[in-house]
């Protein structure tokens, strides 16, 4: 027959080994920590602040160690919804940010503050209104990069203490009302087209500019031309006189050759359609006297009275 006292005595010893066991992969589990690369946990042993894990494989007390919610060490972006502000000339406009910060102490952003994104958030509003109710519209729309630089400045002053550091600030849209953007968009159109005139009209008056110092350059190089020319023909027939003047001088002509020259250059002077008169020289007289010598029959030289006497 089976002992049932033993029987029983061997499941509870069993029971017992399994309790045991569970007992001991729960401490283990308990006891070891897994923290992932760029993230952080807050230990507290027995409700106190004790350390702070670092990525890795870290061993805790178990039971008495407590590992809080882990903090995300990366730099975060956050985009807050649009924020109406007022602007000097009191203008309402809505304002879109964008806070790039990064928590550099896990356990001041825990213990210092509850929560450090809505604290953030809104601070950033705060301090957005106090930046742009200073300056008028037209100013905040061209001002992005100097209120983006003194929100920054205030943001990370602030926000030291809770272990966060703000490395920038963007404001990611002005919107200013519908009747102010109507009223922007028509100056804005008649200053384009202001400037469009001035445009037209500027590169109208230096195309004549242009044309008018085209016109004189051109007049002036075909002076030059005309210039130029003269002066070379001139030279041409002062050389072509000399020249004919010293193949006379050297060949030295006689009357018939002359009377000769001057009998070829009758046909040219009639040439002309409108030479209806012209006079003859009495030079050119001579020389046809000579020419009718030079050909004519000679006469018998008579004697002169003394030689008759």
């Amino acid at each position: 027959m089976i002992d049932i006292g033993a029987f029983a005595g061997q499941i509870f010893v069993i029971i017992l080994l399994l309790v045991i066991a569970i007992f001991v992969v729960v401490v283990i589990f308990r006891s070891i920590r897994i923290i992932p690369q760029a993230t952080a946990g807050v230990v507290e042993r027995l409700g106190r602040y004790h350390k702070t894990l670092s990525p890795g494989l870290n061993l805790l007390v178990p039971f008495i160690d407590r590992v809080r919610p882990l903090i995300d060490m990366r730099e975060q972006v956050v985009s807050f919804p649009p924020q109406p502000v007022i602007t000097e000339d009191n203008l309402v406009v809505s304002i879109d940010t964008v806070v790039y910060f990064q928590v550099t102490d896990a356990r001041a952003a825990t213990y210092e503050i509850a929560n450090y994104l809505g604290a953030v958030e809104q601070l950033t509003t705060t301090t957005l209104r106090n930046v742009v109710g200073g300056l008028n519209l037209e100013e905040a729309l061209t001002s992005r990069d100097e209120i983006n630089t003194k929100l920054r400045v205030v943001l990370d002053e602030a926000t030291g203490k809770w272990g966060i550091r703000v490395s920038r600030v963007e404001l990611k849209a002005i919107d200013p009302p519908v009747s102010i953007q109507d009223s922007m968009e028509k100056q804005m159109r008649a200053e384009r087209d202001r400037r469009a005139a001035i445009l037209t009209a500027e590169g109208t008056k230096q195309s004549a500019i242009l044309q008018a110092e085209g016109a004189r350059q051109a007049e002036i190089l075909r002076a030059e031309g005309e210039k130029q020319g003269q002066i070379l023909r001139a030279q041409g027939e002062a050389e072509a006189i000399a020249t004919v003047f010293n193949a006379i001088h050297e060949g030295n002509p006689d009357d018939k050759l002359l009377a000769y020259q001057y009998l070829q250059t009758l046909p040219k002077i009639s040439d002309s359609a409108s030479s209806k008169l012209w006079i003859i020289p009495s030079e050119f007289t001579e020389a046809l006297k000579g020419v009718s010598g030079a050909f004519g029959p000679r006469e018998a030289a008579r004697p002169t009275p003394d030689e008759q006497a």
